[in-house]
């Protein structure tokens, strides 16, 4: 136990077995992080569009804020929530809580009232810090909605303009990176949390996962390592926002861990993320297949000089074969996939991974960072070769579900091992070739349908970008599929029949076919950068009312 109240139930001997190998560094984020600033103190740490901060200077300001949240009674143990959107302040602040032996809890922009106040309740926060505005939306007024029911904060800071009249008392953030630097910071025992992660996961509240120094460091970190050549700087563009749990691995994986430099956008954007590339010469881009299925068709990145990149990351959500394809013809570099979650879960193809293999798998799990192993029903570990549910457990696996043990009953055993709702295999050569999610499963008269499957062979298409199918209500069937996808610009819209006989062409079967159809501009997406099924199975409500409809009309648009 520690002053959060939160605990590890991963077994002690397990943990000490860990590094007893070697895996954990048994230092701080705060710690590993100082050494590199002394190291190349002139080294640029985060590189924006008109700014470039220095591991010197980035030490400075998080040693500034530090003293500042000190100053505010803010303590070892307390909670920071933040919702900013891609800067160095972001990292001052992860730096600045790891100094004094706080806790981080970044949100990502986009989430409304309902999360942030499920985060703060679930985390007892201690102080909040939140951008003025942000997409028309006034976070202070947000907060201010909110703050009768949080009673456990106390400090309110902003980045931007304060509110003119307000009854919180807000703090200048920009203010506070003005004080005297902390001069001593406090002694953090290196298991003990330092992040706490949101899981968009499936729950109707978000998921809150706790991570370690050890665990954030020798899992996240060390993947990293795992992903860049020898004697080559790493350079990463971050496309997500830092607030995902994609996104954790910055300040913490590429400045503390290893001592690289990082590239930030505001917001993600086809043309911004092209002139960064073009800018900053990242060696690596992190990024979901929906942003990357959006860059690889745009014009301006055939004009890019891309010899700068090693490789590019995509997670988030199972990237198909097509995908792969014109990404790597795109950016003319490898691309890593990765198989992730904020639950502990790590899985990756590597730079040496054929084009084949990494087609077809996310990499062989590698125990070092995360064990895999496949199970039954009953969490029974299967044979090689059989189709279950992914479990997972390493140096990497969190100290548990914050607040939640309902969750950790639900999702974890006494052994520490993460389950994930995911189905998948370990195939004859040790590769985990992933299958879909358990609830994504759609069931038409009895039939269970992988909307992965569909997703894939339709993102094969030349005409198709992205897709996603989604399941509409049958009073008959229980659930037919819908089709949504995203057509290259300047396409001519194809009718259900045509995306049908073509799906059929590639070998799908006649009864996993689409009955509907969407057309959508752009698919929408999550804060996290994922397609947002959960939107769009409200967008199309109303389909399954009438089987007349399935019947009469072949397809629907939504523009």
């Amino acid at each position: 136990m520690n002053n959060t109240g939160v605990i590890d139930i991963v077994p002690i001997s397990v943990r000490q077995d860990w590094t007893s190998k070697g895996y954990y560094p048994e230092q701080t984020v705060y710690e590993k992080f100082c050494e590199n600033a002394i190291k190349q103190p002139n080294k640029p740490a985060v590189l924006e569009k008109d700014t470039i901060t220095t591991y010197s200077q980035l030490s400075e300001s998080a040693a500034r804020l530090a003293n500042s949240f000190l100053q505010l009674g803010i303590v070892s143990g307390d909670v920071v929530v933040y919702q900013l959107v891609n800067s160095w302040r972001s990292c001052a602040i992860d730096l600045a809580c790891a100094a004094i032996g706080a806790v981080v809890c970044p949100i990502p922009l986009g989430r409304g009232s309902l999360d942030i106040k499920s985060v703060i309740k679930r985390t007892n926060a201690r102080a909040l810090i939140t951008e003025r505005s942000y997409a028309d939306i006034d976070y202070c007024e947000i907060i201010q909605s909110i703050r009768p029911n949080a009673l456990s904060l106390r400090t309110f800071i902003v980045q931007g303009d304060k509110p003119a009249s307000s009854e919180t008392n807000w703090n200048d953030l920009d203010e506070l990176f003005k004080n005297d630097p902390l001069k001593t910071p406090i002694k953090v025992c290196p298991n003990s949390p330092v992040r706490f992660l949101i899981s968009s996961g499936t729950e109707s509240e978000p998921k809150l996962v706790a991570y370690s120094h050890n665990a954030i460091l020798g899992g996240r970190g060390r993947f990293l390592e795992r992903i860049t050549k020898p004697n080559r700087d790493f350079r990463a563009l971050y496309l997500m926002p830092l607030g995902t749990a994609f996104g954790s691995s910055a300040t913490f994986g590429v400045l503390s861990w290893m001592g690289g430099s990082l590239v930030l956008l505001p917001k993600f954007d086809i043309t911004t993320a092209i002139e960064a590339i073009q800018q900053h010469k990242p060696s690596h881009i992190f990024g979901v297949p929906t942003m990357f299925q959006r860059m690889a068709a745009a014009a301006e990145l055939q004009k890019t000089d891309l010899s700068c990149l090693t490789a590019i990351v995509s997670g988030g959500a199972i990237i198909d074969q097509a995908t792969i394809y014109r990404c790597v013809s795109a950016f003319d570099c490898r691309i890593i996939s990765l198989y992730g979650s904020a639950d502990g879960i790590n899985c990756h193809n590597t730079l040496e991974d054929s084009l084949d293999s990494i087609c077809r798998s996310v990499g062989r799990p590698n125990p070092s960072i995360c064990e895999i192993r496949i199970v039954d029903d009953q969490k029974q570990p299967l044979a090689q070769g059989e189709i279950g549910e992914i479990a997972g457990r390493g140096p990497m696996t969190p100290m548990q579900y914050v607040n939640a043990p309902d969750l950790d009953q639900r999702y974890r055993d006494h052994e520490g091992w993460v389950y994930t709702g995911d189905l998948g295999c370990i195939d004859d050569n040790g590769y985990l070739i992933l299958l879909g999610r358990k609830k994504d499963i759609i069931i038409r008269g009895g039939m269970n349908i992988s909307p992965v499957q569909i997703e894939k062979i339709a993102t094969s298409h030349p005409e198709i970008i992205s897709a996603a199918c989604i399941p509409v209500p049958d009073e008959d069937l229980g659930q037919r599929v819908c089709i949504c996808i995203t057509l290259r610009e300047g396409s001519d819209l194809l009718s259900l029949k045509e995306i049908n006989d073509y799906l059929r062409d590639q070998g799908l079967e006649v009864n996993k076919l689409p009955e509907y159809l969407q057309f959508y501009r752009q698919l929408p997406m999550t804060p996290a950068g994922k397609i947002n099924k959960k939107m769009l199975v409200e967008n199309i409500s109303s389909l399954g009312k009438s089987r007349e409809q399935s019947r009469n009309s072949e397809y629907d648009t939504v523009t």
